[in-house]
């Protein structure tokens, strides 16, 4: 199968092997691998041993967690493709969360200059996020997913089943970037958000919820591939996003990363009211409503300068200035908005004050 379509075929559905076995018949037998992290393997990958023997599929494992998330990581895999003599015509299965599947889906764009790989997301996060859009890479010299390729995989498979083993705290992480779309772009979209019911979770009606989640970002991403222009929408608390997160990570108390997107959304709602007119009472109407389900991430004063340093080193920056994805209101984006460290200061004091 050629790499010609623009972005990945989106399946949703809860037969996995069917939906494989589609995609696999299309490769040279022996030629097809997996690739999954341990804590999948242990949930879920034994459920496929048969079906990975009747297709001649080797499995390789790499340890989990955002501190594999890096090039050692990426050897592993190199190692078991070229050991199992991978070749142009192969396909990588990557199975597991957004760490793996981005990790997995850069270790096959660059061997061999690129093979095909389908991703199977397995986290919420991953299934809304890092599923679509093609971005690829690993964390390196402390900065997170600073290496890596936009290249899409053929296909992404995504199935509510494997939520059903995910704890609270990572349903709710990958749930950030669930709100995050319906901010950008879809009122609808967060009206139903906040309705979800987090303790009797309907696994069916999720799946069209992700959907509709999907949907956002697709729109975005066919727009504009390769984040030059409106794909910059989706940037939406992560410049504040990826602060919270280092700094977290640098103090020893990491936070997952839909909470630290959706800490971050909150004062960027803030920076939102003042440079855009966001509606203050919809700002403080969407504060309580993301407080009463994240909690808050405790920052002092003496952070805050660390936490401008670590916004100077976003990807997204251009000519050394800090660049925001801000909203004029719900479902309305203002990309490349230039905030002054005065009125950022100000957003991660009003953030601490809450």
């Amino acid at each position: 199968m050629g790499n010609s379509k623009i972005y990945s075929k989106i399946i949703y559905s809860r037969k996995l092997e069917q939906e494989l076995q589609a995609y696999i018949n299309n490769y040279p037998k022996g030629k097809v691998f997996l690739a999954t992290e341990e804590t999948v393997d242990k949930l879920w990958i034994a459920k496929l041993d048969n079906f990975l023997a009747e297709n001649s599929i080797k499995k390789v494992v790499v340890p989990a967690g955002e501190n594999n998330k890096k090039i050692g990581s990426v050897e592993i895999l190199w190692q078991f493709l070229s050991e199992n003599e991978g070749d142009r015509k192969s396909l990588l299965i990557n199975i597991g969360g957004g760490m793996l599947t981005d990790l997995a889906g850069f270790a096959a764009s660059t061997f061999k200059r690129g093979i095909d790989f389908l991703n199977v997301p397995t986290t919420l996060l991953s299934q809304v996020d890092a599923s679509v859009g093609g971005k690829t890479g690993f964390n390196f010299n402390g900065l997170k997913n600073e290496i890596g390729v936009f290249k899409e995989p053929v296909a992404v498979v995504i199935n509510t089943d494997f939520l059903k083993t995910i704890d609270r705290n990572n349903f709710i992480s990958g749930f950030a970037e669930m709100i995050k779309h319906g901010l950008i772009h879809s009122p609808e979209h967060l009206a139903e958000l906040k309705e979800f019911d987090f303790d009797h979770i309907d696994y069916d009606l999720l799946q069209e919820i992700i959907r509709h989640s999907v949907n956002v970002k697709e729109h975005f991403v066919a727009n504009d591939l390769t984040e030059n222009n409106i794909r910059k929408a989706l940037n939406f608390g992560h410049t504040v996003g990826h602060a919270f997160e280092s700094l977290a990570m640098k103090q020893n108390r990491p936070i997952l990363h839909g909470y630290a997107v959706a800490y971050a959304m909150i004062a960027e709602l803030f920076l939102s009211v003042n440079r855009c007119g966001f509606p203050q009472t919809d700002c403080d109407e969407l504060t309580k409503w993301m407080l009463d389900i994240y909690g808050k991430f405790e920052i002092e004063e003496s952070d805050f300068e660390a936490l401008y340093q670590l916004m100077t080193h976003d990807k997204k920056n251009e000519s050394g200035r800090i660049n925001f994805t801000l909203l004029p209101k719900v479902g309305e984006i203002a990309i490349n908005q230039n905030c002054s460290k005065e009125l950022i200061l100000e957003a991660l004091k009003y953030y601490k004050s809450l």
